[in-house]
């Protein structure tokens, strides 16, 4: 476990979180495409119902402990309380006990009702429902590490789950299917389901022993910190539930309205398209499949990054605060902004100018790739909006604000309903109104939360340097990336290797126009991970000054001054 004294900066530590949560995004689509391949479509509509139902649980129960937790610990760490922060956690380890334990009691006896008229999704939520009890354990372990600074356990613990998540969703759907093979396609896909639904369980479990034996393995630095604190005032566990309550409600409540909008946003579409339009029901669940679980699922792949972010930022930006240290706060949140836009914004675009290819490589399925691609091009604006949104979610729960965000939340989430139910009935736009609404709730939370976050810390963006600059060098990529694809593809007709190609042609035009147009300076490139390799590289293609030639030449003019001072002697 790092040393809370250690140097290491949070854009560092968000880095290694961001790497773990791109890589955990990446192995999750790959291993949707096979699985979507066994359990079909209408599988896949069933298992998303499913997780929809579970996330919406779980955000109620667990699903902010992490961040919650570390904010506490890291408040208590700031003033070297070991004691202290070891209480909250065993208070958040009884808390995740009782609240988890009833939340999956509660969702496997209520699955019926909970699926509403999708009642082939039960079965699915059912082997969801223990996930939720071992979740809130996996939450307050991963809390306990950020807060001592420290985000390689909780990514690493991440990369595991999502492996087995892959590897045991793949196995158990084809297992599950192939017991009642001679059933029709909705039994079977019914089945195909509820093994998806598994592979989730067993992801979390080995990522919750993995938490476990990293935690006995620093038990005796644990113990000897906790032995050698001096703090004069030791907080009663009556005290520490007490703030846990008052901290986790409003996360909770917070990230639930936050995160809620997707199962809100698939019940009023399945009410509207099924009991007022007459869609067919499976054909709606269908559609609905694709839109959540193939165009929403890649956008979330860059939004990725702004999540670690956010869970790095809470615990410094909560420490630096309450320390009185306003100034340094508003460096760590620009920072902050800095490296999840130069990323969010940039992905934005490479989707935007290239939705097909990206899909293809994918997920192929050739029943739904024009469906899903022209949707993913549609929300590909969201990559921002909703980056910037959590990130700032974030920023005011570190500051103490914990009950700004949920007001907010609820305000972007009635006005988008309004506007989801008056496109879906007045208007033809099928699966577009849900991209409107994504799109309506996104920049809705994003005005909300800088115009608090503004006001709190005095803050004022630098639209031109975070913002425009690299939507600047954004674009040039776009159009860079879009030319060199169209063109190879008529060369190479493998969409795969063309697609790749073009990717990495994009990427390395970016980082070149946004050197030269002042994007990053030389200090927050060297704070980036792997910083100093990059500056040097920079140095050598002379999208830098090269800062020993700039030394020698300070030091020849130090020099001639020298002399001439001399001579006039």
């Amino acid at each position: 476990m790092e040393d809370p004294k250690k140097k290491s900066t949070f854009v560092l530590q968000a880095g290694i979180l961001a790497a773990a949560g791109m890589l955990v995004k990446v192995i999750s689509l790959i291993y949707r495409s096979p699985l979507l391949s066994i359990i079909g479509v209408e599988g896949n509509g069933y298992y998303i119902a499913a997780i929809n139902i579970y996330t919406i649980i779980l955000l109620i129960s667990s699903y902010s402990i992490p961040s919650a937790i570390s904010k506490v610990i890291a408040q208590r760490l700031a003033f070297k309380e070991y004691r202290n922060a070891q209480r909250v956690f065993v208070c958040a380890l009884l808390y995740v006990l009782v609240v988890g334990g009833v939340a999956s009691i509660l969702t496997f006896v209520g699955a019926p009702f909970l699926v509403g008229k999708n009642q082939n999704a039960v079965i699915a939520l059912r082997v969801l429902s223990p996930t939720i009890f071992f979740s809130g354990f996996l939450g307050v372990f991963r809390g306990f590490f950020q807060a001592h600074g420290s985000m390689v356990h909780t990514s690493i613990s991440q990369v595991l789950e999502q492996i087995l998540n892959a590897v045991v969703s793949i196995l158990a759907a084809k297992l599950l299917i192939g017991f009642v093979e001679d059933g029709d396609a909705t039994t079977r896909a019914i089945y195909g389901s509820a093994g998806s639904a598994l592979g989730t369980g067993a992801g979390v479990l080995v990522g919750l022993l993995f938490m476990f034996g990293m935690y006995q393995l620093n038990g005796s630095i644990i113990k000897r910190r906790v032995e050698r604190d001096k703090t004069w005032h030791e907080e009663s566990y009556g005290e520490i539930f007490k703030v846990i309550f008052t901290i986790v409600t409003p996360f909770i409540l917070s990230t639930f309205i936050y995160n809620c909008t997707t199962a809100v946003n698939m019940t009023i579409y399945s009410h509207v398209m099924v009991d007022y339009k007459k869609v067919d029901a499976i054909l709606a669940n269908n559609y609905y499949g694709i839109f959540s679980g193939l165009a929403v699922a890649v956008v979330n792949i860059p939004i990725a990054i702004a999540s670690a972010m956010s869970s790095a930022i809470i615990p410094g930006v909560a420490s630096s605060y309450v320390k009185g240290t306003v100034g340094q706060t508003r460096k760590q949140v620009t920072r902050a902004i800095q490296m999840t836009m130069l990323i969010a914004i940039p992905a934005a675009v490479g989707i935007a100018v290239l939705p097909r290819p990206i899909m293809q490589f994918i997920f192929p399925q050739k029943e739904s790739l024009d469906m899903a691609s022209e949707l993913l091009a549609a929300l590909s604006v969201t990559v921002v909006l909703y980056s910037l949104s959590t990130l700032t979610n974030a920023i005011l729960q570190g500051i103490g604000k914990v009950n700004t965000p949920v007001i907010h939340a609820s305000i972007a989430l009635v006005i988008q309903v309004a506007g989801l139910l008056a496109l879906l009935i007045f208007t033809d736009l099928g699966l577009y109104a849900l991209v409107a609404a994504n799109v309506i709730y996104s920049l809705l939370m994003c005005i909300l939360n800088q115009l608090s976050v503004r006001k709190n810390l005095e803050y004022r963006i630098d639209v031109v340097k975070l913002f425009l600059k690299p939507l600047f060098a954004a674009v040039i990529m776009g159009a860079v990336a879009y030319g060199v694809y169209h063109g190879l593809i008529l060369l190479i007709p493998v969409s795969r290797v063309v697609l790749l190609a073009a990717i990495g042609i994009g990427v390395c035009v970016y980082g070149a126009v946004l050197l030269l147009i002042g994007g990053v300076s030389r200090e927050e490139l060297q704070a980036f991970p792997r910083g100093y390799t990059l500056v040097h590289i920079a140095e050598k293609l002379h999208l830098l000054p090269d800062e020993t030639k700039r030394g020698k030449k300070r030091r020849r003019k130090k020099k001639k001054k020298r002399k001439k001072e001399r001579a006039s002697l």
